[in-house]
């Protein structure tokens, strides 16, 4: 992919530039009854950190390719049991069943969205989401922020004419439980007809008749754990079964856990790692990816400790000194707190009490719902403008950033289409979109 330096913005008015982002903004918005800040111009990035990311795409590639492979090992005896055992617990039976299902050997998301907390030097990547939101809300920046003249990661048209590419003529189901970004779904699929004058895609939900629902693919935007609330659910994976529809992302639930963050250190996996992405892809997904541990309170014996931690119990984190606790807590998955950061707690955010509340309750879910522990990555303060619609200016935010790229898999490799910046005020530890947050596209500067 050839991403462009920066140029000019055509509109040099940054005020004017603003209104006109604010113009475009769709009548029923992009999420429901949620806002942010607008800034007159793309967050920039250096091409060195552009190159970085776009090179983590591929990283990231390897990476899932490597955890199914691994997952279904362990699932026949040739890897090590534990692997399956701690990613499959808690879940039904069902679920369980369809995620090792023949039919969907060596298949990955075909979209990969990291969460990228943004540093001096480089990035960490807090998360591995495969299912995420964002998609319609920064292919909209990407065409808004282009129409202004910037040279936007991706183009104008690029997270359009791959998520076209995914569909292939197919419609998308919203579920209840992920309506917030039901209207950024609309206006993706809206975009879609036009660009391509054909049929748009339809958004399905539980309302939808059932015959309505099997056209050639379907792109699952709703959660395995929240698959009781989905009464299509049984005749949709029936016909995905027989092949009759593709159904995106496939149900792998076990892929969609944050166990393999930490997965990535264990040293009984080092052998295992090395081989499948080979030394180069091993050692810098273990430098973008902050240490991490499961939190398992199986006890250890008299002469051993946790890895890199200095402890013998997890529980022992409760007595870590506010400086000391440069943690994330996070529930791994299959549950409504594992996506949003409904489920993430950071250890210097929080008081002792709430801290140790945290824990004990980490300790207390495991093995049904797996949480694990990840060293807090720093951020760097950055500046960057946005509107201020109460005084009609201006104005400077000092905030930190998460980086939200979005990598579609097509033709066996990853392409990068477009990198949503979320800018929050720089006293907010945990980096996600708030109404505070200034969301804009990326360009690259020289």
């Amino acid at each position: 992919m050839s991403i462009a330096p920066s140029t000019t913005c055509h509109l040099r008015n940054s005020i004017e530039a603003a209104r006109f982002v604010i113009s475009q903004i769709p009548d029923g918005g992009l999420f429901a009854g949620k806002t942010w800040l607008i800034s007159p111009e793309p967050f920039p990035l250096s091409a060195r950190l552009a190159a970085e990311i776009e090179h983590l795409g591929h990283h990231l590639y390897l990476f899932l390719k490597a955890a199914d492979l691994l997952y279904r090992r362990s699932c026949k005896g040739t890897a090590p049991a534990w692997v399956a055992t701690l990613l499959d617990a808690g879940k039904p039976p069902d679920v369980v069943a369809a995620g090792r299902e023949r039919i969907l050997t060596d298949r990955i998301p075909q979209i990969i969205r990291p969460d990228l907390i943004l540093g001096e030097e480089s990035f960490a990547v807090s998360e591995i989401d495969s299912l995420p939101g964002g998609i319609g809300l920064t292919a909209w920046l990407n065409k808004t922020y282009s129409s202004l003249g910037f040279e936007i990661i991706g183009g104008p048209l690029g997270m359009i004419e791959s998520f076209a590419h995914l569909l292939d003529n197919g419609d998308i189901y919203v579920s209840k439980e992920s309506s917030d970004y039901r209207p950024e779904m609309e206006w993706i699929a809206d975009e879609i007809g036009r660009a391509f004058n054909r049929r748009a895609p339809k958004i399905l939900d539980e309302q939808t008749p059932i015959e309505e629902l099997f056209c050639k693919t379907i792109y699952r935007f709703f959660e395995l754990f929240d698959l009781p609330n989905i009464p299509q659910w049984p005749a949709l994976w029936a016909r995905a079964h027989e092949r009759e529809i593709w159904l995106t992302p496939e149900p792998k639930a076990f892929l969609e856990e944050k166990l393999w963050l930490a997965f990535l250190h264990l040293h009984p996996l080092r052998e295992f790692w090395t081989r499948e992405l080979g030394a180069r892809h091993f050692e810098r997904l273990k430098k973008a990816i902050p240490r991490a541990w499961v939190v398992d309170p199986t006890p250890l014996p008299y002469n051993a400790e946790l890895p890199d931690l200095g402890i013998r119990d997890f529980a022992e984190l409760a007595d870590f000194s506010q400086k000391d606790r440069a943690f994330a807590l996070k529930i791994s998955g299959f549950s409504p707190l594992a996506w949003g950061s409904r489920g993430v707690i950071i250890g210097q955010d929080s008081s002792q009490v709430q801290w140790s509340v945290a824990l004990e309750r980490a300790l207390s879910d495991f093995p049904a719902h797996p949480w694990i522990l990840q060293r807090f990555a720093r951020s760097k303060l950055v500046t960057h403008p946005y509107f201020d619609k109460e005084s009609g200016r201006i104005e400077l935010m000092q905030g930190r950033v998460r980086l939200c790229p979005y990598f579609f898999v097509e033709d066996n490799a990853s392409h990068l289409r477009g990198i949503l910046a979320a800018i929050v005020p720089a006293d907010k530890k945990l980096l996600h979109g708030m109404s505070e947050a200034i969301l804009a596209p990326c360009t690259i500067v020289s």
